[in-house]
């Protein structure tokens, strides 16, 4: 693997554990190190950070809280 680019993984620790979990991506960026945006996108997609994946994230959340809401109404009652 390419020192530079190593160096820069080693900087960013999401990218290191997308990299053990993915070994295959030792093989491409070894054989192509611009490759590296595409694993970068690839592992927002792993850990959930893509716009759509935060907007689900936080529905989800939003969702949760209102049937909490409404469970503590029910109590009361």
């Amino acid at each position: 693997m390419d020192p530079t680019l190593y160096q820069y993984l080693s900087t960013r620790d999401d990218l290191l554990r997308f990299l053990r979990y993915n070994p295959i991506w030792y093989r491409y960026l070894s054989r192509n190190p611009n490759r590296l945006g595409e694993m970068e996108k690839e592992a927002k997609m792993f850990y959930g950070k893509t716009f759509p994946q935060r907007v689900e994230k936080i529905g989800n959340n939003v969702q949760m809280i209102n049937m909490l809401a409404q469970f503590v109404g029910l109590m009361k009652d």
